[in-house]
């Protein structure tokens, strides 16, 4: 079993500003690859901001010029503020580093934390993060009088659900019915060591997220434990929560590198020349 610290940063009014905490990751990602501390999980909640990953398209960006940090993580746009447990969690692992790997142990923890408040949460192929599943499509709610079979947001590159009334907001997936993300996942590996991390939304206002795209991803929502449990949930309830479960999934999983695929070798066939 390895050793996982955590480091409660800051909630509340005490809040970590978004630039003071990745600069505070930086610093504990050098001391870590150095190794002179163990694997850190710092947790906090950040004031208000919107931070973009690298894939990030313009688009996907708030359309009345709110202020953007972009961010070296993987990733899209999203939001973090008051009512979202943040975790960073800086791990060295073993080169080649499986990226894979360390998304799912922690899709796997927060899972965990969720089921312990009695919410079922689970993964969806091709999306990071954790989710709440939605009806299937033919028991939703119609959107604005139609058929979700014709949702314009399947079949529209350019279809902007910020522009067409609260019947599309990533906020209200929860009354559509929809799939929810409730955890988004984003990180970086530098040097064999993780950074960046996971946002779970405990209790925020998820009306925040309707200014964007969240994760680039139109035809879904957000969720959060309070919304979908019908009941207050604080930051303080999950933390030792979280804890708990990020240590059981990290601290005793066997780390293994990335297995590399070998290059297949084209079989050369020596032939006798003609006479």
């Amino acid at each position: 079993m390895s050793e996982l610290r955590f480091v409660r940063r800051g909630f509340g009014a005490e809040a970590v500003e978004y630039q003071v905490a990745w600069d505070e990751q930086r610093r504990v990602h050098a001391a870590r690859f150095a190794d002179e501390i163990p694997d850190t999980v710092l947790l906090l909640e950040h004031p208000p901001v919107y931070t973009a990953g690298r894939r990030t398209a313009d688009s996907e960006r708030p359309l009345d010029g709110t202020p953007v940090v972009d961010v070296d993580r993987g990733g899209k746009i999203t939001w973090h503020g008051p009512g979202q447990l943040v975790g960073y969690p800086i791990q060295k692992l073993p080169r080649p580093v499986d990226v894979v790997a360390h998304v799912r142990r922690l899709e796997e923890a927060l899972i965990r934390t969720c089921a312990e408040f009695g919410l079922e949460t689970t993964r969806v192929e091709g999306r990071s993060g954790v989710w709440v599943l939605g009806d299937p499509v033919e028991r939703r709610p119609a959107l604005g009088g139609l058929s979700l079979d014709f949702d314009p947001r399947l079949t529209d590159e350019e279809f902007d659900p910020r522009l067409n009334g609260p019947e599309y907001a990533p906020s209200n997936a929860g009354q559509r019915r929809e799939d929810r993300k409730i955890a988004a996942i984003g990180i970086r590996v530098a040097k064999g060591v993780t950074m960046h991390g996971f946002a779970l939304n405990v209790n925020p206002d998820n009306k925040w997220f309707d200014r964007i795209i969240p994760c680039g991803i139109r035809d879904a929502g957000v969720a959060s434990l309070a919304n979908e449990l019908g009941r207050d949930v604080t930051i303080a309830e999950v933390l030792p929560v979280v804890e708990r479960h990020l240590t059981e999934v990290m601290a005793t999983a066997e780390l293994r590198p990335r297995v590399i695929e070998p290059k297949a070798v084209e079989k050369v066939t020596e032939k006798t020349p003609a006479a």
